[in-house]
């Protein structure tokens, strides 16, 4: 199989335009045409449906060797990593995927420690939210994911636990009572999406707790401002919370509702050397972190 075709495969492939798929390689759009062109012949098969309004997509069969061209760039990359880890230059790159949060609170400063010790090696961030993150892990658009549990079939390292706080501005009625249950304020919960979702359907299903149609939002600002402006008892991550500056008093809640927050792989055995090390960094990183939100 020649490397070279199925790397011009997946950039027409992750662009799903020729054109920007031959800038980004820096070669001819004729001679990107010409690579799919032979791709498809030596495969036997079509692997793009060309479109004149949204370019070239991906057939069905296109999508599963997608995945497995992406598995066998990684592979590439592993070997180089091998080779350079030999000689003392470890190289390459890691791909990895991360929520906001996680990329404030954690990924941010192992990237700072591991481009010091590993300045040859190059880093690509995705972010989103946990559901498209361990998609692109499924599909190995990225070698590592930072998610919330549950973490599925995936190997996982758990780096930190959360939990689920209401904020309240200072002068709240609720600002001075120990834990806010929401059984007795379901009607006015605004709550802040963040990988959660499954984890606190569980537990308002186990107590029989059924939240009012309030207002749900995508992010911790959103959130904040709604609270302060009286709009109701925000419900959010405490490692969310963390996240971001806010003025607001933190209250426990009752049903306590808890998570995981841990870094996924299809296989920590396949993972390319750098990616290991970063996995390492990422641990003690996570640890330190956690003891501070204690």
């Amino acid at each position: 199989m020649n490397l070279n075709l199925l790397q011009i495969f997946v950039q027409v492939a992750e662009t799903s335009n020729i054109t920007e798929a031959s800038k980004a390689l820096f070669i001819s759009q004729p001679a990107v045409s010409k690579a799919i062109k032979n791709l498809e012949a030596a495969l036997g098969i079509q692997l793009f449906i060309r479109d004149k309004h949204k370019g070239v997509l991906l057939t069905g069969v296109g999508r599963e060797i997608l995945v497995l061209a992406r598995q066998m760039k990684a592979i590439e990359n592993n070997i180089y990593q091998i080779a350079g880890r030999e000689n003392r230059l470890l190289g390459g790159k890691v791909t990895i995927a991360s929520f906001p949060a996680a990329t404030t609170n954690l990924l941010s400063k192992a990237i700072a420690i591991f481009r010091a010790n590993y300045p040859l090696v190059r880093i690509e961030l995705l972010e989103g939210v946990s559901d498209q993150i361990k998609q692109w892990v499924e599909d190995r658009t990225v070698e590592l994911g930072i998610v919330a549990s549950p973490f599925h079939s995936f190997e996982f390292e758990r780096l930190q636990s959360d939990y689920m706080v209401a904020i309240v501005p200072s002068d709240h009625p609720l600002a001075k009572e120990p834990i806010i249950d929401l059984e007795c304020y379901r009607d006015d919960v605004i709550f802040c999406k963040g990988g959660h979702e499954m984890a606190m359907t569980s537990i308002l299903r186990e107590y029989r707790i059924e939240l009012g149609e309030g207002l749900t939002v995508q992010s911790a600002e959103t959130l904040i401002r709604m609270v302060r402006n009286g709009l109701g008892i925000g419900l959010i991550s405490n490692f969310t919370l963390s996240s971001v500056p806010h003025d607001l008093v933190v209250k426990e809640i009752r049903p306590g509702i808890s998570r995981d927050i841990g870094i996924v792989a299809h296989s920590f055995g396949e993972i390319s050397p750098a990616a290991t090390q970063l996995i390492s960094i990422l641990l003690q990183v996570g640890l330190e972190s956690g003891e501070e939100l204690d």
